[in-house]
């Protein structure tokens, strides 16, 4: 995959943003994968996050705030051969998005997800998101955050999620890794991605990821499904890594059980004279 020049986009992120960091480690994990750019695409809602796919020279579709799981969840069942990448933040993924979240992973379409993290609403002037840490203080929280930081990982491996992993975006290699095992996963992939907001978050900053996270050793069992979600609950020191794999049927493979044909949307045959009338019912 080839990044779209300066001069061709600006780039509407404050310098210093972790948001830089993720569009360069995906842009390398594409290109190590090689996928044909003609069967990729991006997904995303709203957010600063979620203008990643703007800055990568792909197909991608930008949709409404929390709503980035449903067209993505489209867009592969329409056609399979795709491969489907969704790009958004903490907040339009975990709090707009929240309940498309938790049905997405129910559904397991075979798309990856990846989730900017940076515990605040950056687009929208520094208030808390799900992720906010208790006791900060914003600009609408003046008095401090009080409600319990929602917990992305342990929510998805609760509902089987068959793909959980957390990230650093100040780590190019080991989210790149992560990112690649997750787009060659089959299945809903989930990856949380810490990454500081430099304008509207001044407590979790790289430093402070790095000193509040650590990677999960060799000794880890990714299918032991206990095991992850106990890991997931950590919050003293957070495990980075992938956490729990699961392979289970892939929305879209029972369809031939209930009549319908395999042949995917975009690759069957359309029969003008029975559109035409619909056509002329909208005109």
């Amino acid at each position: 995959m080839q990044l779209i020049e300066k001069k061709e986009c600006d780039i509407a992120w404050c310098p210093g943003c972790g948001n830089f960091a993720i569009r360069d480690i995906v842009a390398a994990a594409l290109a190590e994968l090689s996928i044909d750019r003609r069967h990729f695409v991006m997904v995303s809602g709203i957010g600063q996050a979620a203008k990643s796919p703007q800055y990568l020279d792909v197909h991608y579709f930008n949709g409404l705030h929390g709503r980035a799981l449903p067209p993505a969840t489209a867009i592969k069942a329409v056609n399979p051969n795709l491969t489907v990448l969704v790009e958004s933040g903490d907040g339009d993924m975990y709090g707009e998005g929240g309940n498309h979240f938790m049905h997405a992973i129910r559904r397991n379409p075979d798309i990856t997800v990846l989730v900017h993290n940076n515990m605040i609403y950056g687009l929208t002037k520094g208030q808390a998101s799900p992720t906010t840490l208790k006791g900060m203080h914003t600009p609408l929280q003046v008095d401090g955050v009080f409600n319990e930081p929602f917990n992305p990982l342990a929510v998805a491996i609760a509902l089987d999620c068959s793909f959980v992993a957390r990230a650093n975006s100040g780590d190019h290699e080991q989210t790149k890794d992560i990112i690649m095992k997750a787009v060659r996963h089959r299945g809903f992939s989930l990856v949380d991605i810490f990454q500081p907001c430099v304008s509207f978050n001044k407590m979790n900053t790289f430093m402070w990821f790095r000193k509040n996270s650590y990677y999960l050793d060799a000794a880890h069992q990714s299918a032991d499904r206990q095991s992850a979600f106990a890991r997931a609950c950590e919050t003293e020191r957070y495990p980075l890594g992938v956490f729990y794999v699961h392979e289970k049927p892939v929305f879209g493979d029972g369809t031939a059980a209930y009549g319908r044909s395999k042949i995917p949307l975009v690759e069957r045959a359309i029969d003008p004279a029975r559109v035409q009338p619909l056509l002329d019912a909208l005109t």
